[in-house]
């Protein structure tokens, strides 16, 4: 058995690593595609930290996201530089932080914003939770869109762009790198990078889970009552959900601005937020394969749909627009899956079974 289950992961790894090999062959487009949704991964499986394990129903986890995102792009672009003249003075060919420097301070910020946003709703539940999270999430995305005047933060709504990328032992992902007679485009050596961190995260999470912290954060999920009266500091706990799972949304939106090179508000909208709960319903709650195959679907579904809706709108004579149609295909979608399986496509099996009846 631990054979079989050693060559399952050989197997598994030997895939994952060709997989942009093979996508390359179609262009750059696919992998780009494929990289993306690792991103969402790493996202849906910080989000399942707080929804799935501690039962939190956070709507605002983007605001995370796009703390991450801007952190990165303060400290590794020109653009404090060129507003601010103390900054010109100390730097004067711009902030070039390096990623060792930068990943962790984006993933502290985060957490640090995820501990400020669980600290006043401790009481809190349920739909009431939902409310002030989603208003947390509208809050950071209004501040980063408006922090121009007087002193220009972030660019309001033009955003930030000239983002470095990264370097890594002395590799510029943001360039194609040569082996041999093979060329690795950018988006195949951020493709590495960014599986890198989807292995390490899913680790990370299946610690957890095993871990008396984790016990303690299902606990408080199925019965926070019982749990406190079981000795379960459900305030520390509840904190740590925030942050830790805060921690993945720092660190996934640094990605993705090294990915893109630009980020704007834009880009971190209620819909986002919505769309990453999404994930982690769909693919099933507190449990991470599940959680996994819930990300790839729905971040790939959009692109897979636009084959199908250019020939639909072409059928209707243009009366339809693409990107609408899209959606609601995407929306149809979801709904019929979720009511053939209300627990998720991959449901955790122990979520939801009842205790053994007692032997007669």
């Amino acid at each position: 058995m631990q054979a079989k289950k050693l060559l399952t992961f050989l197997a598994a790894g030997i895939g994952l690593l060709v997989v942009p090999l093979f996508a390359q062959q179609l262009g750059n487009g696919p992998v780009r595609i494929i990289d993306l949704a690792l991103l969402y991964v790493l996202l849906a499986l910080g989000l399942n930290i707080v929804v799935g394990y501690a039962g939190l129903l956070d709507l605002g986890y983007v605001a995370f996201y796009a703390v991450g995102a801007y952190m990165f792009a303060l400290m590794a672009s020109p653009h404090l530089s060129e507003n601010f003249e103390a900054i010109q003075a100390a730097f004067p060919n711009g902030l070039h932080s390096p990623i060792w420097l930068v990943i962790p301070a984006g993933a502290a910020l985060a957490a640090f914003f995820g501990v400020m946003l669980g600290a006043p709703t401790l009481k809190l539940r349920g739909d009431y939770l939902a409310i002030v999270t989603l208003g947390f999430g509208e809050i950071i995305r209004v501040f980063l869109n408006n922090l121009e005047y007087p002193a220009n933060v972030t660019n309001g709504p033009r955003g930030i762009g000239q983002i470095d990328a990264f370097h890594i032992f002395g590799v510029d992902l943001g360039k194609s790198l040569q082996i041999g007679d093979y060329t690795l485009p950018s988006v195949t050596l951020y493709y590495y990078l960014f599986l890198l961190l989807v292995v390490a995260a899913v680790v990370i999470c299946y610690r957890l889970e095993n871990s008396r912290i984790g016990r303690a954060w299902m606990a408080i999920r199925e019965d926070e009552i019982a749990a406190k009266a079981m000795g379960i500091n459900t305030r520390n706990l509840k904190l740590l959900a925030f942050g830790m799972g805060a921690t993945f949304g720092g660190v996934s939106g640094a990605m993705f601005a090294s990915f893109q090179g630009f980020v704007s508000p834009e880009s971190f909208s209620l819909q986002e937020s919505v769309m990453i709960v999404a994930m982690v319903v769909l693919g099933g709650i507190g449990h991470i394969p599940g959680v996994i195959l819930g990300a790839l679907l729905l971040s790939a579904m959009p692109e897979v749909l636009r084959y199908v809706a250019g020939p639909l709108q072409q059928m209707t004579d243009g009366r339809l627009d693409a990107s609408i149609l899209r959606q609601l295909l995407t929306a149809l979608a979801m709904i019929i899956i979720m009511l053939i399986r209300p627990r998720g496509l991959w449901p955790s099996p122990e979520h939801g079974k009842g205790a053994p009846s007692a032997a007669k």
